[in-house]
């Protein structure tokens, strides 16, 4: 946690600084440069997707043990892309948590060895605010998205989060909700199990929606009114019964219209709230973070329902990276934020206690 002050709403400093990202909440070994907040110099993420998918899910121990071998080559790789040395940049911010614990350790140790070997400062990273900064990064040659103006409702979805987040400032939030029981992208791999689909379940039942009819089934909707919060265990176990009902009348099932049917219900929580949220708390803008957010069904919703700007990173960026990680570094790193060399990871540090 830092003691710091936020900076002063709605402003870019200018405060010039190249951080050096490092990311291993979960099983991807990713590491990036960013200058100033914004400007992706390099970004490299070495995937376990497909060793991961033989098991239908993360498997922690093997995440780990993958990220000890590549967590040196994937950071070594970033600064070569760079065209830099660990000496032309000014700090070190890596993923403290939330995430697996295993995987957090050899991230959280590498950087260590690098401030240590260098000098560098270190700064540990809350994972769930990375996602959010996603939105301020770009490329070099690319035109800079505007910057989001404060306060914002932010819903960052992914496979172990479903969070909505009232962002006041630069790393000033309040919680407004999340998930009571399975995240969204739990839910879309444990359906996507059941139908057959494989893993990842978000990609999957994407594509298998694709040529469905989503009004074809009448999944519940989980509204948990005077709540913000989310819940989707209850959808899931429709999905099931629903399976097996068919399953005994039909053959094949008609995966399509079951996988576009779940979808629906899913993307329909998910804006509701938000919109909900926005309204309530006269929101200048929303972001969406977080793996979920690659989702068509779920971005092309939020467009067509959003009252205010919308904030969404291109599908490159929602996934697990480490130019997020950099970015939300340098607004950490200009506040004076440094950690120490005994800094522990945090597996469940929610987003509320930064």
């Amino acid at each position: 946690m830092s003691d710091q002050n936020p900076l002063p709403p709605n402003t870019s400093p200018a405060v010039p600084a190249r951080i050096l990202g490092v990311e291993t909440s979960c099983d991807e070994t990713a590491a990036a440069v960013v200058e100033n907040g914004r400007v992706i110099i390099s970004n490299v993420v070495a995937s376990q997707v497909d060793l991961h998918a033989q098991y239908g899910g993360i498997f922690p121990e093997v995440a780990s043990r993958q990220h000890i071998r590549a967590i040196y080559p994937v950071i070594e790789q970033a600064l070569q892309q760079a065209h830099m040395k660990l000496s032309d940049v000014d700090a070190i911010a890596v993923t403290r948590g939330p995430g697996l614990p295993g995987s957090l350790v050899v991230g959280v140790n590498a950087a260590k060895g690098l401030a240590l070997g260098s000098g560098l400062p270190l700064v540990g990273i809350n994972h769930l605010e990375a996602h959010l900064y996603s939105a301020w990064l770009h490329l070099p040659e690319a035109e800079p998205p505007a910057l989001p103006q404060f306060p914002l409702v932010a819903l960052i979805v992914s496979g172990g989060h479903t969070e909505l987040v009232l962002m006041t400032d630069h790393g000033a939030y309040q919680r407004l909700g999340a998930t009571q029981d399975d995240a969204a992208g739990e839910a879309f791999d444990k359906v996507a199990r059941l139908l057959g689909l494989g893993y990842p379940g978000g990609p999957a039942i994407q594509q298998a929606a694709q040529g469905g009819n989503p009004l074809a089934f009448n999944f519940p909707r989980a509204w948990l009114e005077d709540s913000w919060n989310f819940s989707f265990s209850g959808l899931k176990t429709a999905v099931l019964r629903e399976v097996r009902r068919l399953e005994q009348v039909s053959n094949p099932l008609p995966t399509a219209d079951l996988a576009a049917s779940f979808q629906a219900a899913v993307t329909d929580v998910l804006v509701s709230k938000t919109m909900r949220a926005v309204q309530k708390y006269e929101a200048r803008a929303i972001l969406v973070g977080g793996g979920v957010s690659a989702n068509q069904d779920l971005r092309q919703s939020m467009q067509m329902r959003a009252s205010v700007p919308l904030y969404i990173p291109p599908l490159w960026l929602c996934t697990d990276n480490a130019a997020m990680i950099a970015g939300a570094g340098y607004h950490r790193y200009i506040r004076g934020q440094r950690d120490p060399l005994d800094m522990d990871v945090l597996p469940n540090w929610p987003i509320s206690e930064i």
